[in-house]
């Protein structure tokens, strides 16, 4: 569980490519939860840095301080809640954790998972707006027999085909569904939040 769960809060605000060498320093230095909680946090730092919202090091060494406190001989939660109950873990990091390390059928819905849902039904409106009926979405999609390989290459998918720029449509396992790709115009999607517009006030004279 340790090294994914160190993988899953450094991948939360940043790409693969990118927090691959820092995730392989970081098991060297602190290769289990107990070095993490015991480290100094100027080494925690340290490590992280150059991975950018370094509060992510932080709530991670919090997190696995407040595992072993629960407890040091089986610290990892069970649950969707227990890894809710966690600093810096939210939703979807949740259920990825709970999918990935036990493979218990847990929805996520990261940005990659975001994209890939918006094409598949040509969403009319932007995520951010319509995040209940993308949490449902993902839920109904879960395969609830295979949970950790299902949510694995959803992420993938999005990740490596169904990118925000030129999707590789034809290497898609759902381009047959996807009302996107059959309206055209998978790049539109997902549709873009428009900034709002401040109302323009009239100020009287005299």
């Amino acid at each position: 569980p340790y090294p994914v769960f160190v993988a899953e809060v450094m991948l939360q605000q940043t790409q693969l490519q990118v927090v691959l060498p820092y995730w392989q320093r970081w098991m060297a230095a602190l290769p289990d939860l107990h070095a993490l909680a015991a480290a100094e946090p100027q080494q925690v730092l340290l490590l992280w840095q150059g991975l950018g919202y370094y509060s992510r090091a932080r709530r991670l060494q919090q997190a696995a301080q407040r595992l072993l406190e629960r407890d040091p001989a089986d610290p990892w939660p069970s649950d969707l809640e227990g890894w809710l109950a966690l600093p810096g873990i939210g939703r979807s990091t949740a259920g990825s954790l709970h999918s990935s390390v036990f493979d218990q059928p847990a929805p996520i819905l990261d940005g990659n998972v975001r994209r890939v849902l918006a094409r598949l039904l040509a969403w009319p409106l932007p995520p951010a707006r319509d995040l209940a009926s993308f949490w449902t979405l993902s839920q109904l999609l879960l395969d609830r027999q295979r949970p950790r390989a299902f949510n694995q290459a959803l992420m993938d998918l999005g990740a490596g085909v169904c990118v925000p720029r030129r999707p590789r449509c034809p290497e898609c396992p759902w381009k047959p569904q996807c009302a996107a790709y059959a309206a055209g115009d998978p790049g539109r999607y997902p549709v873009k939040d428009s900034p709002r517009v401040v109302p323009f006030q009239v100020i009287g004279v005299g």
